[in-house]
């Protein structure tokens, strides 16, 4: 004879087990486990009431299962709920549930990108991976527009503005990428142009605006042959104006800024902190140099270099900075040397002339150019910064300055961990959707990776393999999951701490 029975046992969880007995009076106990709450307990004695059965006929213990006694008790549900439950915290934190007035759809389509980028038709089935019950495709296209509308957008973009507390003296960081289709036609939009993956392809530039730590702001896509400096200007007059902002300072490499670019910044009276072009030594490094003549600039040593405006310049007056690294310098100088070294053998006729700055080609002969080669290694290690805010510091212009590595992080973020490229995308508005769900999922991600501490794809692998699951026994459905481990249990935490906190 042998039957179930539950003990309490000295730490006051429940242990349930399985008692063997005979006439004789032995009996042998097997103990099933213990149990902290009733859904462990309602799932141990569903074992316990399992192992009875192997080896019988069906016994009467009123289970109705469907399988053969002793069978696996039936899965009637799995979804990946730590996971899901964490991205769900992100997205409503962001208060993006309301600016999308409950999109359903989008916050699906967003969050889904996040667990694994891909085609909006494959994302369904990501979806039903995770547990979730998926929209039709049918109704995903017809929504699909929706997302690309000015409106829809803008309601976006302003949430994230939100989060972050624009404010006059706020800095935002800009930059641009492109992102190219597998095509050999343009339309218009999609155009060759300058690749930063070098690719030949038609393609189009995205420029990204971010606050100083890399949260996104505001995302436009232009056409593909449309110069990188051409794009700051409209994506700036668009974001304070959606923002009603009389200023914010906005920081730049030096490859987004052109003279002309410079002249168009002022000229909407913006601020700015702003990478340089070195097309000369400056003037105050060539100063200490003569004053120094048999002295190395010191490692991290910053020349101040005032900017007045005179009346005709309609501009505020700037302060430029040049920040001299030894590090840069010795990177810079070997890089010249090899280039030196290739251009020497170009001119004795040993290898062929290939691009290299250094050689000059005349009609009739060709030779190293030595003056671009000493200009080169005089301005070898300086940076040139400028900015037109009120009272700089060299400290606070260059350390706004290097925050621009966090744009950067969100621009890789977005083409690789989120796929940012739309290749089934290819009319204006199917892309202008596309980017709007990449926006959404970077703004998720960069919350929930300023959150825990954890990089997006780290979050992604070990929260998915966490999966909750519902079991069938008999009249009962038991909810049931693996244990989770410290780190996970504070990472989770973490989430939902910050996200009751808004």
């Amino acid at each position: 004879m042998a039957y179930i029975r539950t003990v309490k046992t000295a730490s006051g969880a429940r242990a349930v087990q399985i008692v063997h007995s005979s006439r004789r009076g032995s009996r042998n106990i097997e103990h099933i486990g213990s149990a902290h709450d009733e859904v462990e307990l309602e799932l141990l004695r569903a074992v316990a009431r399992q192992r009875l059965a192997v080896g019988q006929g069906e016994l009467d213990l009123g289970l109705d299962v469907p399988a053969e006694a002793g069978g696996p008790l039936p899965i009637t549900a799995s979804r990946m709920g730590h996971l899901w439950d964490a991205l769900c915290c992100a997205y409503e934190a962001l208060g993006f549930d309301v600016a999308t007035a409950s999109d359903g759809v989008f916050r699906q389509l967003v969050l889904a990108r996040i667990i694994e980028p891909t085609s909006k038709l494959d994302a369904l089935r990501v979806l039903s991976e995770a547990g979730l019950s998926p929209p039709s495709y049918r109704t995903l296209k017809r929504r699909l527009p929706g997302y690309a509308a000015k409106d829809f957008r803008d309601a976006l973009a302003a949430a994230c503005a939100a989060q972050v507390g624009l404010g006059p003296a706020t800095l935002v960081l800009y930059d641009v990428t492109t992102l190219y289709f597998e095509t050999d036609a343009g339309d218009g939009f999609r155009e060759s142009g300058y690749s930063k993956e070098r690719r030949l392809e038609p393609q189009i530039t995205v420029g990204l605006l971010t606050d100083a730590a890399g949260f996104p702001l505001m995302i436009h896509a232009f056409e593909g042959n449309k110069a990188e400096t051409t794009t700051m200007l409209p994506t700036l007059t668009a974001f304070m104006a959606a923002h009603h902002l009389p200023d914010v300072v906005i920081v730049a490499d030096a490859g987004m800024v052109s003279e002309a670019n410079m002249r168009a910044i002022e000229a909407v009276g913006l601020s700015f902190i702003l990478g340089m072009k070195l097309p000369e030594v400056p003037y105050v490094v060539e100063k200490w140099r003569t004053q120094h003549p048999d002295e190395q600039i010191p490692d991290g040593h910053v020349f101040t270099q005032p900017w007045p405006a005179t009346p005709a310049d309609r501009r505020r007056d700037q302060v430029r900075y040049y920040r001299y690294s030894a590090d840069r310098a010795r990177r810079t100088l070997r890089g010249i040397d090899e280039q030196i070294r290739k251009a020497e053998q170009a001119v004795a006729g040993k290898t062929a002339v290939k691009r290299n700055r250094f050689v000059n080609l005349t009609n009739t002969s060709k030779s190293v150019n030595r003056t671009l080669e000493a200009k080169a290694r005089a301005l070898a290690g300086i940076k040139g910064y400028v900015t037109n805010i009120a009272d700089p510091t060299p400290d606070l212009v260059i350390a706004a300055y290097h925050r621009l590595f966090n744009i950067e992080k969100s621009i890789r973020m977005a083409k690789s961990d989120l796929a940012a490229r739309p290749i089934y995308h290819h009319t204006r508005d199917s892309i202008d959707a596309h980017l709007t769900i990449v926006f959404a999922a970077l703004a998720v991600a960069r919350w929930l990776e300023d959150t825990t501490g954890w990089s997006i794809k780290k979050l992604v692998t070990t929260l998915r393999r966490y999966r909750t699951i519902e079991i069938q026994a008999g009249d009962h459905v038991v909810t049931a999951a693996d244990p989770l481990p410290a780190e996970v249990h504070h990472a989770l935490e973490a989430i939902k701490t910050r996200a009751g906190a808004h």
